[in-house]
């Protein structure tokens, strides 16, 4: 039920990307993802529903065959199976949830 930061670790994907994974079960999973600047989430699709919410920073992000600059308070919902990635303009962090949860985020 609870997720305690001091517990988590922060993963370092390398190419100026970390990740931290926060609470989830089965049906969902809130993930954090910190990018330095010009660090890039290439472009990839799987079959989850995930939302993402920009904490700090500015990215550009492409869903499917639309790209648009984001920054703090925005949000972004990507449909399964869609292309999507993004290009960090300053570094910053995102908060994505996904449904189901990432089996494949988890060691």
């Amino acid at each position: 039920m609870f997720t305690f930061i001091k517990e988590t670790e922060l993963e370092d994907l390398g190419a100026g990307v970390s990740r931290r994974i926060l609470a989830h079960d089965g049906n969902m999973m809130a993930v954090e993802v910190h990018f330095e600047t010009g660090a890039v989430g290439p472009m990839h699709n799987h079959p989850h529903e995930q939302l993402t919410y920009v904490l700090a920073g500015e990215f550009e992000f492409t869903i499917g065959d639309e790209t648009h600059v984001v920054t703090a308070g925005d949000t972004l919902y990507k449909q399964p199976n869609i292309m999507h990635g993004c290009v960090c303009l300053k570094a910053g962090k995102l908060l994505d949830t996904f449904t189901p949860m990432r089996q494949d985020f988890l060691k």
